[in-house]
């Protein structure tokens, strides 16, 4: 029963952060790291193995708001496993199997996983905030926390869903959070990117082909050699973005709706 309170708990206080402006990030300093929720593991990467080695056909390992925290779970299978709103405080989770997992408000900052399968995975509230993701495949995730100062080089979101649930606004805006993060040769194709927020980070070479940028928030980003081909610009805002270099900007969609942008590059 304390745990699924616990569990509560931290998706109230994601959802508080998500859906505050820049300015009000400090609220993250009100949460206690140094409490063994945020610093300790419940249990070892030697325990979770063997709870999945044991499952039954069918059967997942339900770690949901367990605290997980600095453990090395690299190359691990994951597949069978729930980790909604578990803690993963400076966990490496590099090369490990998460495809289809649910890691809806999961705290994981200042961790690695680099190379990490999250296709198709849950990651409404998700806290990644200065994590290593490079290389990691995010492809058909549903996409609504925040990356932060985070590092997503060569990640591929491909398909992925990180724009808001407009049906669903009782707790703000819940959606796709880049602010400093590096995107250099990220995949975004075919991305649905309503309303994303992609401030102050660098996309140099990133992949938008085909991408709706629909009213996505993309002032003071870098988009040197990125790829805009059929992208859709309709509202988008690149304010004070790096564009002068950027690739194909004239077969994307909208792009006369487009805010921010040169006149020479309309």
């Amino acid at each position: 029963m304390k745990e699924k309170s616990l569990i509560v708990v931290i998706i109230a206080v994601a959802a508080a952060l998500l859906a505050l402006p820049a300015r009000a990030q400090s609220m993250m300093d009100q949460v206690d790291f140094s409490s063994d929720a945020y610093s300790k593991a419940e249990m070892s990467r030697d325990e979770i193995v063997a709870a999945i080695s044991k499952l039954k056909v069918g059967e997942k390992l339900d770690l949901s708001g367990k605290a997980l925290n600095g453990l090395d779970l690299s190359g691990i299978d994951l597949r069978r496993t729930n980790l909604q709103a578990a803690r993963l405080m400076r966990a490496n989770l590099s090369n490990a199997n998460l495809e289809g997992v649910n890691l809806d408000s999961a705290w994981s900052l200042n961790s690695t996983w680099k190379g990490a399968n999250l296709k198709g995975a849950g990651m409404f509230q998700t806290q990644l905030q200065g994590a290593n993701l490079d290389g990691a495949n995010l492809s058909g995730a549903h996409i609504a926390g925040d990356f932060s100062k985070a590092s997503l080089k060569n990640a591929i979101f491909d398909g992925a869903d990180l724009s808001p649930n407009e049906s669903n606004q009782s707790m703000g805006l819940m959606r796709g959070t880049f602010r400093n993060t590096a995107l250099d040769g990220a995949s975004f194709k075919n991305a649905k990117m309503r309303r994303s927020l992609i401030e102050f980070s660098s996309l140099r070479g990133a992949d938008l082909t085909g991408a709706d940028l629909t009213n996505a928030e993309l002032g003071g980003s870098n988009f040197d050699g990125a790829n805009l081909s059929g992208a859709d610009v309709n509202g988008a805002d690149f304010t004070s973005a790096g564009t002068a270099e950027i690739k194909n900007l004239n077969e994307a969609k909208n792009l006369a709706q487009a805010k921010g942008l040169p006149a020479n590059l309309r």
